[in-house]
């Protein structure tokens, strides 16, 4: 199954709209990406400081390189 990762510019409109306090399903609908999309991003990238987009995008990028090896 392919999932689709969100973009550097989603993870900040996503860290904004947690801010908000817009529920999973709300975000979901504003970004064009399905819930579990949003549920998998704050699972893989939820800290102990909370949800951060810029360390969240690194981390994904290292993913996606470690994956192509």
């Amino acid at each position: 199954m392919n999932y689709k990762q969100l973009t550097q510019e989603q993870r900040y409109q996503f860290y904004a709209l947690l801010k908000a306090e817009h529920t999973k399903t709300e975000i979901s609908g504003i970004l064009g990406v399905h819930k579990s999309t949003i549920g998998r991003e704050l699972a893989r990238n939820l800290g102990k400081r909370g949800y951060q987009p810029k360390k969240a995008y690194s981390i994904a990028l290292q993913r996606r390189h470690n994956i192509t090896l």
